[in-house]
């Protein structure tokens, strides 16, 4: 089983997008049994929030749906559970880095290096309200981290 936590600032936007889209990719793929994928947030802002409603409107659009979701902030024992915690800004790196002091077994990732961007990050559309190009960029990630964890 691969266990894959996708984390964004407040677990109600780019994170979950990233569940649900790899969710589907997993699903489709006939790989879901495989797999166990969830998100979190580094802030405890929205605990306990839905995903925001723009959000689960893109992801509508595409036939994903994301009922029963509640964001939830990362644990110390999320480290130990999933084998890779993906990133989707250099400011959620760097504060998982913090909070689990540092990443021994490199399992901290950006998503977008699974996209062939390394160091490009996933856009945050509670900023930029584009919520097109978060789900592209969480498109392209999760594709990508497909193919490379399937490859093998």
């Amino acid at each position: 089983m691969i266990k894959v936590l996708f984390v964004c600032h407040g677990n109600i936007c780019r994170s979950p997008m990233a569940e649900f889209v790899m969710k589907d990719l997993v699903e489709k793929a006939g790989l879901a049994s495989q797999f166990r994928i969830a998100s979190a947030a580094t802030s405890r802002e929205e605990i306990g929030n839905p995903v925001y409603p723009p959000a689960q409107r893109k992801l509508a659009e595409h036939g994903i749906g994301c009922a029963g979701h509640a964001a939830r902030q990362i644990t110390a024992r999320d480290y130990q559970d999933y084998d890779l915690l993906i990133a989707m800004d250099s400011a959620n790196l760097r504060n998982m880095r913090r909070f689990y002091g540092g990443d021994p077994a490199g399992k901290i990732h950006m998503l977008l290096e699974y996209a062939g961007r390394p160091g490009e990050e996933v856009a945050d559309p509670w900023y930029t309200g584009d919520f097109q190009a978060t789900w592209e960029d969480v498109s392209a990630g999760c594709a990508g981290l497909l193919e490379q964890l399937t490859e093998n």
